[in-house]
C-alpha cells in the first residue's frame, strides 16, 4: 500500500482527487500541504488524511509519505518535483507538466539521475472510453485515420477558483495549456502517433488578460493524420471527440467525461452502426493505483515525465504558432 502526500492541496484535489483514492486499491492518502497550517489541518479533518502540513519541504521529508503527488499552480511545478526527488520520493505531478519544455526537460533528467519515478497526471489515459477508441482504431474499424477532432471548453470568465488561471506567468497560457494538454495528449495516445506540426490561432478578450481565452490548433502527425484542436474558457462545457477513417467515423460526444456513462458510436455511410456506453468512473483511481504498482516495482506507469515534456514541446510550439501566425515543427523528446 503506496502512502501518498498530496502537494498543494485545492480544489482539484477535492473534487477528483480524493473521491479517486476513496476507490484506489493501492495506495492511500496520508499527508497533505497548503499553505496556511489552519487550512490545512481543517482540510485534513474533512478528508481524515492523518498528516498535514503548511509547507511543501515538510510534507517532502515526512516518513508517512511513500510519494508525493503534485497539485501546486503550473509555474510551481518544477520547484515542488525536484524538491520530492530531492528528498528520495516518486512523484506524480498534475498536467501540463510545466509552462515550458526546457523545465520539463530538466525535471525528466534529475528524476533519471536519482532513479526515481516521474509521471504526469493525464489522466485520460486512464479512461474506458480513451481506451476503446485506442483499440477500434488500432484494430482497422474505421481503416487508416485521416482526420480527428478533439474539443474542450468550459465557461471560465470571471471568478473561477483558481484565480491564476489569465495569468501567463503561472499558468503558462489559457486553455491551449490547461485543457489542449488534455486534447493534444488523448489524440497522442488514442491514435498512437506523434505530432510533427502544429498551426494555431487565438482569440483574446478583455478577461483573458495575456492568455488567450480560446483557440484553434492544427497538428498534424507523422501518419498522415490531420488532428483539429478547439478549446475555450468561454463556450459551455464539452469534450467531445471524433476520428474519421477511409472506411468509418468514432465518435463520442462526451468523451472525456468522467461524471456520466460516455456513449461511443461506430458510423459508416452516415449511420450510426453500432453504439457501447462506456464509464469513466474509476479512471482517477486507475492513475494512482497504477502509480503505485509502478512505485512498487510491479509495472510501468503508462504516462512518464518524457510524456508530458512531449506534450510541453508541442504547447510551446502552439504557443509560437500564435505569435508567428505559421505552422511550427515539433522536435521529438531525445530519450536518454
Amino acid at each position: 500500500m503506496i502512502r501518498f502526500g498530496i502537494l498543494g492541496f485545492g480544489l482539484h484535489a477535492a473534487k477528483r482527487l480524493m473521491p479517486g483514492f476513496a476507490l484506489a486499491q493501492n495506495c492511500t492518502v496520508t499527508g497533505l500541504s497548503r499553505r496556511s497550517l489552519e487550512k490545512a489541518q481543517e482540510s485534513a479533518r474533512e478528508w481524515k488524511i492523518p498528516f498535514a502540513f503548511d509547507s511543501a519541504e515538510a510534507l517532502c521529508r515526512s516518513p508517512k509519505v511513500d510519494a508525493i503527488f503534485v497539485t501546486t499552480p503550473n509555474s510551481c511545478h518544477p520547484q515542488d518535483v525536484l524538491l520530492a526527488i530531492e528528498n528520495g520520493k516518486p512523484v506524480l505531478c498534475e498536467k501540463p507538466m510545466a509552462i515550458n519544455a526546457d523545465e520539463c526537460r530538466r525535471m525528466v533528467e534529475v528524476a533519471r539521475k536519482a532513479n526515481l519515478l516521474l509521471g504526469v497526471a493525464q489522466v485520460f489515459r486512464f479512461e474506458n472510453s480513451t481506451a476503446r477508441l485506442m483499440d477500434r482504431i488500432a484494430a482497422g474499424q474505421i481503416g487508416k485515420p485521416i482526420f480527428a477532432r478533439s474539443e474542450f471548453s468550459f465557461p471560465a470568465a470571471q471568478g473561477h477558483a483558481r484565480k491564476w488561471i489569465n495569468d501567463l506567468s503561472v499558468g503558462g497560457g489559457g486553455p491551449i495549456a490547461d485543457v489542449g494538454v488534455h486534447c493534444i495528449d488523448t489524440l497522442r495516445y488514442i491514435l498512437q502517433d506523434e505530432v510533427v506540426r502544429v498551426s494555431g490561432r487565438g482569440v483574446f478578450d478583455k478577461n483573458s488578460g495575456d492568455t488567450e481565452a480560446a483557440a484553434a490548433l492544427t497538428l498534424e502527425f507523422s501518419r498522415g493524420t490531420l488532428a483539429s484542436v478547439l478549446v475555450s474558457f468561454r463556450a459551455e462545457y464539452r469534450t467531445p471527440i471524433e476520428v474519421v477513417g477511409e472506411t468509418g467515423v468514432l465518435r463520442a460526444d462526451d468523451a472525456l467525461s468522467v461524471e456520466k456513462p460516455v456513449k461511443l458510436e461506430l458510423r459508416r455511410s452516415g449511420a450510426v452502426i453500432e453504439t457501447e456506453t462506456l464509464s469513466n468512473h474509476l479512471a482517477y483511481a486507475r492513475q494512482v493505483d497504477e502509480f503505485a504498482h509502478a512505485v512498487e516495482g510491479k509495472s510501468e506507469f503508462p504516462v512518464p515525465g518524457e510524456e508530458g515534456w512531449e506534450n510541453q514541446i508541442i504547447l510551446d510550439a502552439a504557443y509560437r504558432s500564435l505569435k508567428s501566425g505559421k505552422a511550427e515543427e515539433v522536435k521529438p523528446v531525445v530519450s536518454g
